[in-house]
C-alpha cells in the first residue's frame, strides 16, 4: 500500500479514536501483564470486572506467587481458559521473583520467556506499561488490517512485520489501539459496517466489493 494511503487512514483514524487507549484497567506494568494474560479469548469488559475485584486483594507478583491455582481460578473463571491462565500466570509470577526480581521485565525477549507470554500480550504491555513502540496483533488488528489493506497475510507474525513497515515507528502503538476501535466499532467480524466506515474510499475490503458500484 502507498504511503499516501497508509497517513490518509491513520489520518482519519486518528480523529475518530486517537484519544482512546488501551481498554483494560490497570495501575502498574504486573497487573496490565496480569489483564493481558487474561484477555485472550474474551472481551476486555470481562476482564475488567473480574481484575476489579481480583486487583483490590492480590496486584503483586509475590500475591500471586502464593496464591493456589484453585484460589485464582476463583477469581477468573468468567475469562475462559481460566484453569490454564491460572496455572501461567501464577507462574509467570514466580519467574518474575525469581529471574526479575520481582518487576516486570521491560523487553520483548525476556518478556516472551514467561509462561503464557507471547507477541501480543508482551508487545500490550511495551506499549502501555512502558510507553515504547510496539503493534500488538490481536484478532482487531489482524482482521482490520489485512481487510483495509494496510497488511496482507493470513499469518500473525507477517502481519505484524508488515505493519511495523508499512506504518511509522512514532505511530506503532497509537495505530494499535485505533485499528481495535474500528474493529469493535465499524470494522466487525461479521457485516462489518462498510457504508458508515469513515475510511471506505480507502479501504482494499471496501473498493474491491463495491468496484462496481464507483
Amino acid at each position: 500500500m502507498e504511503k499516501t494511503r497508509v497517513n490518509r487512514i491513520l489520518e482519519v483514524l486518528d480523529k475518530y479514536y486517537g484519544h482512546l487507549g488501551c481498554a483494560l484497567n490497570f495501575n502498574t506494568p504486573f497487573e496490565l501483564l496480569v489483564a493481558t494474560m487474561l484477555s485472550a479469548q474474551t472481551t476486555d469488559i470481562t476482564v475488567n470486572k473480574a481484575t476489579e475485584v481480583l486487583f483490590k486483594r492480590y496486584n503483586k507478583p509475590q500475591d500471586f506467587a502464593n496464591m493456589s491455582q484453585e484460589e485464582l481460578e476463583g477469581y477468573i473463571k468468567s475469562c475462559g481458559f481460566y484453569k490454564n491462565k491460572a496455572k501461567n500466570i501464577i507462574a509467570a509470577s514466580k519467574m518474575i521473583i525469581e529471574k526479575y526480581g520481582g518487576e516486570v521485565p521491560n523487553s520483548l525477549e525476556e518478556l516472551t520467556k514467561l509462561p503464557g507470554v507471547g507477541r501480543k500480550t508482551a508487545n500490550v504491555v511495551l506499549s502501555n506499561a512502558f510507553g515504547m513502540d510496539a503493534i500488538a496483533v490481536d484478532t482487531h488488528v489482524f482482521r482490520v488490517s489485512n481487510r483495509i489493506g494496510l497488511a496482507k497475510s493470513d499469518d500473525v507474525l507477517d502481519t505484524e512485520e508488515q505493519l511495523m513497515e508499512n506504518i511509522p515507528k512514532k505511530m506503532w502503538s497509537r495505530a494499535h489501539h485505533m485499528l481495535i476501535w474500528h474493529g469493535r466499532n465499524i470494522c466487525t467480524a461479521r457485516n462489518p459496517k462498510c457504508t458508515e466506515c469513515p475510511i471506505n474510499n480507502l479501504c482494499a475490503f471496501f473498493l474491491e466489493n463495491n468496484r462496481k458500484n464507483i
